[in-house]
């Protein structure tokens, strides 16, 4: 039996827990067939002291290119609607709710507006952002707000929270030669490979390389055959400005 110190001590914690309840932190897996297929997605549900019968703030600390990392997101079962939260509804429903929305393209508060190629991107440095707080790691600890986590808290939260999955990322990190301060792949002459970001499907990859190409084919048209042969034609011209001024001094006389 509990010692009368310790039940008030439990007392006083369990009723400053019910009060201000602390965040319950998930991640997220990205699904297949979606710009997010194995993207970590990390975030976190600040639920009131009246919960279930009030609903949890919801944010996503990841970029992702599809919410604005650590805002509240204002969904039908986020706190932004009180009204439309059922009780019944537990956490895992909160998730795959949060979830369907992510895979679709509805705008609310919170959401952003990005392409499939951006959303790739992110997905592929999720693990890496994660773990080291967006590379703030090599800076310290920068602090963050309640129920915020920035890019400059050194990924010290995250770590706090998911201890064996942070170790994971740095083991993928390590094995797949990620420049731990900037997300990029490590190319063989040690350094950082500006190109698409280690972790997107070759699909993407293709993807992101025809951009780039793109740009460049539209570049080298903007120029088009004129200027890649403006030698010739100056020449051309001289030639021909000579030839007509020989025939009108012949015509003259």
């Amino acid at each position: 039996m509990a010692s009368r110190a310790a039940q008030k001590r439990l007392t006083r914690e369990y009723k400053s827990i019910t009060e201000n309840p602390p965040p319950w932190h998930y991640i997220i897996t990205g699904p297949e067939n979606t710009p997010y297929h194995g993207g970590q997605y990390w975030g976190t549900l600040m639920f009131p002291s009246n919960y279930p019968f009030a609903p949890p703030a919801i944010r996503m600390h990841t970029p992702s290119g599809r919410f604005q990392p650590s805002s509240r997101l204002c969904l039908s079962i986020s706190d932004f609607h009180p009204r439309s939260f059922n009780p019944a509804w537990e956490v895992s429903t909160i998730l795959i709710g949060l979830l369907s929305f992510m895979t679709s393209e509805e705008m609310t508060t919170g959401s952003v507006s990005a392409s499939e190629t951006e959303r790739k991107y992110h997905a592929a440095r999720s693990r890496w952002w994660n773990s080291t707080g967006g590379g703030s790691h090599l800076k310290g600890d920068a602090g963050a707000g309640k129920g915020n986590i920035k890019a400059g808290d050194g990924g010290a939260k995250f770590k706090s929270e998911w201890p064996e999955v942070d170790e994971e990322n740095w083991k993928w990190m390590r094995e797949n030669k990620v420049d731990t301060a900037t997300g990029n792949k490590i190319v063989e002459n040690g350094g950082p490979s500006c190109g698409p970001q280690l972790g997107i499907a070759a699909k993407s990859g293709h993807q992101a390389h025809a951009v780039v190409d793109a740009v460049i084919q539209q570049r080298d048209a903007g120029q088009g055959w004129l200027f890649r042969n403006k030698l010739l034609l100056a020449g051309a011209v001289i030639f021909v400005y000579v030839l007509i001024a020989r025939l009108l001094g012949e015509g003259s006389s």
